[in-house]
């Protein structure tokens, strides 16, 4: 499991928008990574509008935030649509990142395997970890408040 104080694993995903994201391209940012398990799931959707409905205190942090599920990038453009998200959601859909991260869940629901875990990262402008949640059960919601710290004192 990755902990506070490692460097944050790259990758290069595809956003909504068919684009190659990768997490180097963030340097100088303050990044916080929202794993989340599947687009249009009720805690997931939460989620994910939690942050939106936020989006400006992340901005004012100096934080890019991102969301990213194993959902293609189709489905995610439609979820973003039509929840009005304005940051990008990017698809693993390969897994990499889930892997990486070591956040896999491996036995979601309906038969379907290897997910996300609800998980996030805090990644400093150096690309160093700062924070890391890694929830036990999908249903629980990340710690908002205990991010915006982190993210407080790193500015």
């Amino acid at each position: 499991m990755l902990q506070v104080g490692q460097p944050a694993p790259d990758f290069k995903l595809i956003d909504t928008e068919k684009n190659e994201v990768t997490l180097q391209q963030f340097r100088g940012k303050n990044v916080v990574l929202f794993f989340f398990p599947m687009a249009w799931t009720g805690v997931c959707t939460k989620e994910v509008c939690a942050i939106q409905e936020d989006y400006s205190s992340y901005q004012n942090l100096n934080a890019q935030t991102i969301g990213i599920s194993v959902d293609t990038l189709f489905a995610l453009k439609h979820f973003g649509e039509e929840n009005k998200i304005g940051y990008p959601l990017l698809s693993d859909f390969n897994k990499q990142a889930i892997n990486d991260y070591d956040v896999v869940h491996t036995d979601f629901a309906f038969g379907y395997k290897d997910v996300a875990k609800r998980a996030t990262f805090v990644v400093d402008k150096e690309g160093v970890i700062r924070f890391a949640e890694v929830l036990p059960q999908l249903g629980d919601f990340p710690n908002m408040d205990a991010i915006k710290d982190v993210l407080k004192g790193l500015n």
